[in-house]
């Protein structure tokens, strides 16, 4: 198997971007964004904010270059309704799709009975519109794909299914043609079992992103240690037809947590990747995570290398033909 000779996401040097100290009002940490290109090129983040009651909400943050000089809006954007069952205690991790003339957002929402999947929409990132409810309890980390496939609305999501750790909680795919009925569910990603860095459970990261290869996935892995539990994240390749279907998935996590602010914070040890954007070059990704649940940080990557380290380090060794379905990238057996 290659070795990695050089840090494939490069951190910006101005890290991290945001933090609590950088908010209008009094907040605990801010993380977790979501990202879109606003329609004046400037880019939004859509940031999950916690407050001193431990509740979450989410606020706007926007920047011309998308690194510097944020203007924060002075109050909560979209605040949960906690008069809605759903959202009673708080909407968390929010994922940005952009459809056409609107924004779709998957978010989180912490209802009474565990986290679910929500959807909301806006135009502007001043008015959202709730649209409903995707996924009931317990289910998170979820994102839409920006197109259709067959006429039908495609959706990656975590139930957690056991709390059996032999079972472990996987990355499903769910089909809908209308964004509120969900059927066919499948496991798309498994969670490895052992001493891997994605063992036990595994989560999206940001939406897929659309390349000439495929659907480009990132996903985080949880390796439970003795000192506590570790988040990083690796890089899976969906087939660009039937995203169902996945061509290859790196055996290697690609970003963990090493800077002081992804080791120390609420949460230590965390990176924890949630919205990423294709430069116009067409080859510079630049990926927007939450560091250690606190603050907000950005780093970035080369398109290109990414999708050639996830061939060349796919769970089964490199051995499949590029392009060709990896029997072994979804993480059964044996790898599972």
């Amino acid at each position: 198997m290659t070795a990695i000779r050089k840090q494939l996401f490069r951190r910006y040097k101005g890290n991290p971007i945001l933090a609590p100290s950088d908010w209008p009002y009094t907040v605990n940490g801010v993380f977790n964004p979501g990202v879109a290109v606003d329609r004046d090129g400037s880019t939004v983040l859509l940031v999950r904010v916690e407050d001193r009651t431990g509740v979450s909400h989410l606020t706007v943050a926007r920047s011309r270059d998308g690194f510097t000089d944020w203007k924060v809006d002075p109050h909560p954007s979209f605040y949960p309704d906690l008069d809605r069952s759903e959202e009673a205690w708080g909407i968390e991790d929010p994922r940005i799709t952009r459809v056409d003339d609107e924004y779709l957002i998957t978010y989180t929402g912490f209802s009474r009975g565990g986290p679910l999947v929500c959807l909301a929409a806006t135009r502007d990132f001043r008015s959202f519109e709730r649209r409903a409810v995707l996924m009931s309890p317990e289910d998170k980390d979820a994102a839409l794909f920006p197109t259709r496939f067959g006429g039908r609305w495609g959706l990656l999501h975590r139930p957690v299914t056991s709390g059996d750790h032999r079972v472990g909680t996987h990355i499903w795919i769910s089909w809908s043609p209308d964004l509120r009925h969900w059927g066919d569910h499948a496991i798309l990603i498994h969670a490895r079992q052992g001493a891997w860095w994605d063992a036990v459970k595994v989560g999206l990261g940001p939406p897929p992103l659309q390349t000439d290869q495929g659907w480009l996935l990132m996903f985080h892995g949880v390796k439970t240690t003795a000192a506590g539990a570790i988040y990083r994240s690796g890089l899976a390749l969906l087939d660009l037809e039937d995203p169902g279907t996945v061509l290859a998935r790196s055996n290697e996590w690609v970003i963990g947590p090493e800077a002081d602010y992804e080791r120390t914070g609420d949460v230590p040890d965390v990176v924890f990747p949630t919205g990423w954007l294709l430069e116009p070059d067409g080859d510079t990704i630049r990926m927007y995570y939450g560091a250690a649940d606190t603050s907000v940080a950005v780093a970035s990557a080369g398109l290109n290398e990414l999708l050639a380290f996830v061939h060349d380090h796919c769970i089964c060794g490199g051995s499949h033909r590029r392009g060709a379905h990896c029997t072994a990238a979804a993480g059964g057996p044996p790898w599972g």
